[in-house]
């Protein structure tokens, strides 16, 4: 297992029945998490700020029992990140993640060049704080002007303004292509691609028949002496053995990892499973 262990301002305080509730710098949030099928009892016992409800017709709703900001901020390390209550559930982070960002701030401050760092389906810039803050240059992708408005949030936040970063709004695909083309190349590439997405044009992606794809176009932006590549997946369709053979046949005589990404759960010695990640290195 790949632990995030060292959070300090995040927490996950209790799990059960299909719910977890976390400590968010303080703030508890109750949210549904379908991997939790244990029964540890209900959740009476804690403060609840608010819990997310699913809806019979489809995503759902916040219930905010008691007073929560707008929005607020959660740091790891001397990293910040901006959090808020989100459709489907989420805050617009993945304290997971974190294992990766030391990971891959390790590899980037002992690089002794510099570095060039592409992330793919970037989000909210989890990833892309922590390459920034590493002294890399960071080209960030995502299909989704908001999510990207929210990582310039996540940047000004860290006071990185003046560091090498480029926001581009595009299809990852296309992107990709064009920087083919183009003859641009990386020395390392982070990509949390979604189970499931529809572009803006239409286009369908589904983890488990596009990945290959992807990597087999990544593996042209790569530089010669590249650093390494991260792979997040979260989708029951793809399983571990399937990733780690996917990247077998297209990353031979490699440096390879291929595990779960975990969150201890507070006071017992049991672990939340949060999908898989995959370490590359030349």
């Amino acid at each position: 297992m790949l632990i995030s262990k060292d959070w300090i301002e995040y927490k996950i305080l209790k799990t059960s029945n299909g719910m977890k509730l976390e400590s968010w710098n303080n703030i508890n949030l109750l949210r549904p998490d379908p991997v939790v099928t244990w029964d540890l009892g209900d959740f009476s016992n804690f403060k609840i700020n608010a819990m997310y409800n699913r809806s019979s017709t489809g995503g759902g709703y916040w219930d905010n029992l008691m007073k929560t900001p707008a929005s607020w901020v959660v740091n790891y390390k001397d990293l910040k990140f901006l959090v808020k209550e989100m459709g489907f559930k989420h805050t617009g982070l993945f304290p997971e993640q974190a294992t990766n960002w030391d990971f891959a701030m390790n590899k980037i401050k002992s690089s002794k060049k510099e570095v060039k760092v592409l992330n793919l389906f970037a989000y909210t810039g989890g990833a892309t704080i922590a390459s920034l803050k590493a002294g890399a240059s960071v080209t960030h992708v995502d299909a989704s002007r908001g999510m990207i408005d929210w990582a310039k949030e996540n940047v000004k936040l860290n006071k990185l303004e003046d560091k090498p970063v480029r926001f581009l709004v595009d299809d990852v695909v296309k992107f990709i292509k064009r920087e083919i083309r183009r003859g641009n190349k990386y020395d390392a590439i982070i990509m949390d691609p979604p189970s499931f997405g529809r572009g803006a044009s239409g286009e369908v992606w589904q983890v488990e028949n596009d990945l290959e794809n992807l990597l087999k176009l990544c593996k042209e932006v790569l530089s010669d002496d590249y650093l390494f590549i991260i792979i997040n997946t979260y989708s029951a369709n793809l399983p571990k053995i399937s990733l780690e053979n996917i990247i077998k046949i297209n990353f031979p005589n490699v440096s390879l990892l291929v595990d779960d990404l975990c969150l201890p759960i507070e006071n017992c010695d049991l672990y939340l499973p949060c999908g898989i990640t995959a370490r590359i290195e030349k």
